[in-house]
Formats: structure tokens, C-alpha cells, sequence
């Protein structure tokens, strides 16, 4: 796995106002978060420069505003991914 310098995670309740952050590390915790997602199934999208944005904020806070495009963005392409997935299983 390539060298990671910082992951962020986030979690979108369906019940919220936005997406907030349940995770955030930097170096090997970084990498070992990625490995731990990637061994669950869990998607993961590499954004250096959103990471970067999303980084600053603290864990339990919601993103902030100037990134919910580019998060939302990302959740709808995962929905998707997901929806396509699950359709191919079920055949």
C-alpha cells in the first residue's frame, strides 16, 4: 500500500444536517485505517487535497460547509457503486 500521510473518516446518518467526521489519523495510523476499511469492505476514496481540508476539523464535527460538494459527490458515487453491486449479487 502506498505511504499515507493522514485519513479521514466520515459517517452520514440519515438523520443529520451533514456528513461528520467519526475518524481522523496521519502516518502509519493512517495507512493501518485504510487497510482496516479496505479488509471491511469499506470504500475508501483518496482525496489528498480534501483529506487535507477535512483534517482540520475535529472528530464528532460535522464537515465543513465549503466541502459538501465535493463530499457529496463522493457519497452519491458510493451509492451508486453500492446499488450496482448489490444488483450484480442478486443475479
Amino acid at each position: 500500500m502506498d505511504k499515507v500521510n493522514k485519513a479521514v473518516a466520515l459517517k452520514y446518518p440519515k438523520d443529520a444536517d451533514a456528513p461528520f467526521i467519526t475518524a481522523k489519523e496521519s502516518g502509519f495510523l493512517a495507512t493501518r485505517m485504510l487497510e482496516i476499511a479496505e479488509e471491511n469492505n469499506i470504500p475508501v476514496v483518496k482525496d489528498p487535497e480534501l483529506v487535507n481540508v477535512l483534517s482540520l476539523s475535529s472528530v464528532g464535527q460535522c464537515i465543513p460547509e465549503e466541502t459538501w460538494m465535493a463530499v457529496a459527490s463522493i457519497f452519491a458515487y458510493i451509492t451508486k457503486a453500492e446499488g450496482w453491486k448489490n444488483k450484480n449479487e442478486s443475479s
